[in-house]
């Protein structure tokens, strides 16, 4: 196999990045602007939200894309592994090393290496990250060898670096270094239009995974339960929620009537139960009461979007910001429940 067959075989194995929305091709825009460039940077982002793949664009659009691109989780190593991972380590460095070792960072001469949770690391290992960002030189475990490496490093977090630098829980000279730019991979909640769009494309994946000859669609109230959800697990809780309501689902032929986001809800409801409640805290309603939920919810609903309209003179966007909605999921509501924007 040859050179260009073995990278063609790895950028093809990559998950494609789909989405459609202007806040998501705003960041795609700025990763196609900063891949070219090179130097370190950092790509932050919520748990779930797709920040490996990102960092992976950033090597592939740039002129390393040919070089070998190594990942590293640093919260799944301790620090003397992290340490030996990382740098690599001479024969006889410590008990158990028998042989020489060759780090990651050796390994991914030329080309890049992404640091995932970089902000676990300890301040040991942060030290020597400065010294190999600043210099690219790095010296293994127990040897004295100064080793120069050509290595582009990609630092990924879901943390606050900043504010960790401010506390001396991360070293403020290597944030200066890794933030010569910043990539911030949007929240799903700010991408409101691609919910439907990756939840159809994990829909088509798990029905094919299943068997299944084809997918029938979601139901009005699937998609609606798709598009108000905030998704703080984000693509990952969003794929996951997808697939686990393909399979629980017996009938292939109509929409898909459900999403069951919370695989624990009757789990933890029926233990609730079994709790028994004081008496004296039990708020029964009269035996004659008759509640509908959905309308009052509705008319909750309603009240509030058209106080928001007449507070903002009837400026939508405005109206949505008071709301901490975005413009999509004011519009969507304004939809459903029929109100005129019209004075």
């Amino acid at each position: 196999m040859t050179f260009f067959d073995n990278v063609f075989r790895e950028m093809d194995s990559l998950q494609p990045i789909l989405g459609e929305d202007p806040v998501f091709l705003a960041a795609l825009e700025h990763v196609s602007r900063l891949a070219p460039i090179e130097r370190p940077c950092l790509v932050i982002g919520e748990r779930g939200s797709g920040k490996e793949l990102i960092a992976a664009r950033l090597h592939y659009l740039s002129r390393r894309w040919g070089g070998p691109l190594i990942k590293v989780n640093c919260a799944a190593l301790s620090e003397t592994l992290l340490d030996t991972e990382l740098f690599g380590h001479e024969a006889g460095a410590f008990t158990g090393a028998t042989k020489r070792h060759i780090g990651r960072f050796e390994r991914a001469h030329g080309g890049t290496i992404i640091l995932d949770e970089i902000a676990t690391a300890s301040p040991v290992v942060q030290e020597k990250l400065l010294r190999v960002v600043e210099y690219g030189e790095i010296e293994r475990v127990g040897g004295s060898e100064v080793i120069e490496v050509d290595t582009r490093v990609i630092g990924v977090t879901n943390e606050n670096l900043r504010e960790l630098a401010k506390t001396n829980r991360f070293r403020a000279d290597l944030l200066d270094r890794l933030a010569f730019d910043v990539i911030a991979v949007p929240p799903l909640r700010q991408r409101y239009d691609d919910i439907l769009l990756l939840a159809e494309q994990f829909a088509l994946e798990m029905t094919k995974r299943l068997g299944r000859s084809v997918f029938p669609g979601f139901s009005r109230n699937a998609a609606e339960q798709l598009l108000h959800y905030p998704w703080p697990g984000n693509i990952r809780e969003l794929r996951n929620a997808v697939e686990r309501s393909i399979y629980l689902s017996e009938d292939d032929e109509t929409p898909l009537a459900n999403i069951t986001i919370d695989p624990f809800e009757d789990i933890w409801s029926e233990t609730d139960r079994e709790t028994p409640t004081p008496a004296a805290e039990v708020d029964t309603p009269e035996p004659d009461a008759n509640i509908d939920f959905k309308t009052q919810v509705a008319n909750f609903e309603i009240k509030l979007l058209e106080q928001a309209l007449r507070q903002n003179a009837n400026n939508q966007t405005e109206a949505a910001k008071a709301l901490k909605l975005n413009y999509h999921q004011f519009r969507r509501l304004l939809e459903k429940h029929e109100i005129s924007t019209q004075r």
